[in-house]
């Protein structure tokens, strides 16, 4: 099989790389390469709506099965790649090998495994594919004992999810807060508190030694220090592994995920990457080099490669906006709040409406808007121009943020 494009990855960053492509005019032709058995999917809804039973998953679809045929477009759903030849410019898959003319690489991650003993025992789930969830909802039994391991959002919004389903769910976190790699202290302590009254045990600065276990299926988890928490059933949410190996064994240049230049490309030729594995530097992030797991960063950086294959090339440049459901409580955050030095916080976390707004050098950086969609919607404009805004009139709730854009 020959194509002039391929995509590897059938993830947001992929549905959107092949649809953007169409809508510019390429003309060539295009090919989704998955691992999965299923077309393009939503993936945030995992770990909330359809853990839940509230979503069917012909509902995640990203588009319905005619779009890509309309298009053109052709999606190879279970064909994992194995290797890259960039010389040759070919694919190697279990089902044969694929040309391109230009890879465009969009596989995201792969959960992160526990390494402690009893790591590979039955029981123990991941949440990031739809096999991944219907293997999870098949395990669990009413008033399951579920252990979650992670404290960051997928571990928080499955908790959330779990606990509403009527099972005793209890969360262990390494770090001495909830959401510690995303987000400050005041929202992780207001999630704590939200995770506590509905009847969820947290535990921070929890290090799992090993999973304990009887006739090969966990059974729990033991600590530092020598206790056990029992578990019937354990979810596993550390973070992913950038799925990037067989490019950095082609010789990309990268490590945590692949480095992409600001048109998204690789150190290798006529390969491209995208979303959640991709290792670029942001201007949002003071010009580090991250790697963004959203849907955002996936669809925009797709949209630098279109314009960048079929003539209009621009840099990537996006701020970054996240989201988390859970209970009631809808997170909304934009920026990134990295290296801020000041948080002044707009209404009051008791009324489940407030907001952080994270600044530097008294420039805002961020904010987290629980249940405060204006201030999120206003305050894109504050973190993509870095306006300086006084701390005290940020802290008045009453006064719109639109009101401190620039003129």
């Amino acid at each position: 099989m020959q194509f002039d494009v391929v995509i590897v990855g059938g993830g947001h960053g992929g549905a959107a790389q092949a649809a953007q492509l169409r809508q510019k005019g390429f003309a060539g032709s295009i090919a989704i390469v998955t691992a999965e058995a299923d077309l393009p999917y939503e993936r945030p809804p995992l770990s909330k709506d359809y853990l839940a039973g509230e979503k069917s998953f012909d509902r995640m679809l990203l588009r319905p099965p005619a779009f890509w045929a309309e298009r053109q477009v052709e999606v190879l759903t279970g064909t994992r790649v194995t290797a890259v030849d960039p010389a040759a410019r070919r694919l190697a898959t279990l089902a044969g090998d694929i040309g391109y003319g230009t890879l465009i690489w969009a596989a995201g991650g792969d959960p992160r495994r526990l390494s402690c003993p009893g790591h590979d025992l039955a029981g123990i789930h991941a949440i990031r594919t739809r096999a991944d969830v219907d293997a999870l909802k098949a395990d669990l039994r009413p008033g399951a004992r579920v252990l979650v391991i992670g404290g960051g959002y997928i571990g928080l919004e499955s908790a959330a999810v779990l606990a509403k389903l009527g099972h005793a769910v209890t969360v262990l976190e390494a770090m001495e807060r909830v959401l510690a790699r995303v987000a400050g202290p005041d929202l992780s302590a207001f999630y704590q508190a939200e995770h506590r009254a509905h009847g969820v045990i947290i535990e921070t600065g929890a290090q799992v030694l090993a999973i304990t276990g009887d006739n090969g299926r966990a059974t729990g988890a033991t600590l530092a220090g020598g206790r056990h928490v029992p578990a019937d059933v354990i979810i596993v949410g550390i973070g992913i592994v950038p799925a990037v190996q067989p490019l950095l064994d082609a010789g990309a240049k990268g490590g945590n995920g692949v480095w992409v230049d600001d048109h998204c490309r690789t150190s290798l030729p006529g390969v491209y990457a995208i979303g959640d594995c991709a290792l670029h530097a942001n201007a949002f992030a003071g010009g580090a080099e991250i790697r963004l797991e959203s849907v955002q960063n996936a669809a925009d950086m797709a949209a630098t490669v279109a314009r960048a294959l079929t003539g209009d090339p621009a840099p990537y440049h996006a701020v970054p906006w996240f989201w988390s459901n859970q209970y009631d409580l809808r997170l909304q955050t934009m920026g990134l709040s990295l290296g801020h030095d000041a948080t002044v916080l707009r209404g009051d976390p008791a009324t489940r409406s407030f907001s952080l707004v994270y600044l530097k050098q008294g420039k805002v950086i961020a904010l987290d808007c629980v249940n405060a969609a204006r201030d999120y919607v206003q305050g894109k404009v504050l973190v993509e121009q870095g306006v300086a805004v006084p701390l005290e009139a940020l802290a008045d709730a009453s006064v719109p943020l639109k009101s401190f854009h620039p003129a």
